[in-house]
C-alpha cells in the first residue's frame, strides 16, 4: 500500500512505475566529456546519448539556427526513447528528472517541444509539453 500512496501523492494516479535509465547509461559519461569538449565530438563519440544531441540542439538554437536544433533535439529524443524502452518503459509512466541519468532525454525532449513552438508546430510543442507533464510534472514548474 505505500507504493500506492507514494504514486497517489506524487501526481501518478495510475502507479505506473517510475522508469530509470541506468546508472551508467552513456549520459553520465557524456555530462563529464561536455565539461570541457566540444559538443561535436563528444555527440560523434556518442551517438546514442541523448544528453549530447541536447547540447548541440540548444548550441544551434543560440546560434539562431532553428532548423538544426531540431533536428538535433529529435534525434536525442529518438535516442532517448530508444534507452528508455531497453529501461522497461512502456510509453507512459514518470521519468523522473531527479535521476541523472534521465535529464539527457529530457533536456532533449524540452528542446524538441522549443524548437517545434519556434518553428510555428504548436501541436507537436503541445504534444511534448504533455509528455514532459507526465515524466515529471516538476519540469513545468
Amino acid at each position: 500500500m505505500a507504493d500506492r500512496t507514494d504514486n497517489l501523492t506524487s501526481g501518478n494516479l495510475l502507479g505506473i512505475p517510475e522508469t530509470r535509465l541506468p546508472d551508467d547509461f552513456v549520459d553520465t559519461q557524456v555530462a563529464e566529456e561536455l565539461v570541457e569538449g566540444d559538443p561535436r565530438d563528444v555527440a560523434a563519440r556518442h551517438l546514442d546519448s541523448p544528453l549530447a544531441w541536447a547540447t548541440l540542439a540548444e548550441d544551434a538554437l543560440s546560434d539562431g539556427d532553428e532548423i538544426s536544433a531540431y533536428a538535433f533535439a529529435r534525434t536525442g529524443y529518438h535516442r532517448g526513447l530508444d534507452a528508455l524502452r531497453r529501461a522497461g518503459w512502456r510509453g507512459q509512466g514518470p521519468i523522473p528528472a531527479s535521476h541523472a541519468p534521465n535529464r539527457g532525454f529530457l533536456r532533449a525532449l524540452a528542446m524538441l517541444g522549443e524548437t517545434s513552438r519556434r518553428l510555428g508546430d504548436q501541436p507537436e510543442a503541445d504534444r511534448v509539453t504533455d509528455f514532459l507533464r507526465e515524466a515529471d510534472p516538476s519540469l513545468l514548474g
